[in-house]
């Protein structure tokens, strides 16, 4: 488990393949899902719980000026999104990914 931590007016790009079996829950802040067709969706709040999954969603954005957290919450042996680490987007960042993720004997995940 994972918390992605979005700075005010960052924007993460949703990539299906990689979120579809991720499942989130804002623990701070709010965070705006961005339609398949750009359009704003809807804005989720503290507490909020949702899926990605067959959404069509393509982005999700901070639409305010404090950061928000995500609770990134993935299956057993999934390794989640790829998502920049801090050092190449500094709007954006995992809270405790002090390493990138590897798999169950150990190695880096590619």
């Amino acid at each position: 488990m994972r918390t992605l931590a979005l700075r005010g007016g960052a924007r993460v790009v949703v990539i299906a393949a990689e979120w579809h079996d991720v499942f989130c829950l804002v623990t701070r802040g709010r965070v705006q899902l961005e339609l398949r067709d750009g359009e704003p969706g809807p804005v989720l709040e503290r507490d909020a719980a949702f899926w990605l999954r067959g959404t069509g969603v393509r982005a999700l954005r901070n639409p305010g000026r404090r950061t928000a957290r995500v609770r990134v919450i993935t299956p057993p042996g999934s390794h989640g999104p790829r998502i920049p680490w801090a050092s190449s987007l500094p709007s954006l960042f995992f809270v405790g990914a002090l390493t990138p993720p590897s798999d169950s004997c150990g190695r880096p995940c590619r």
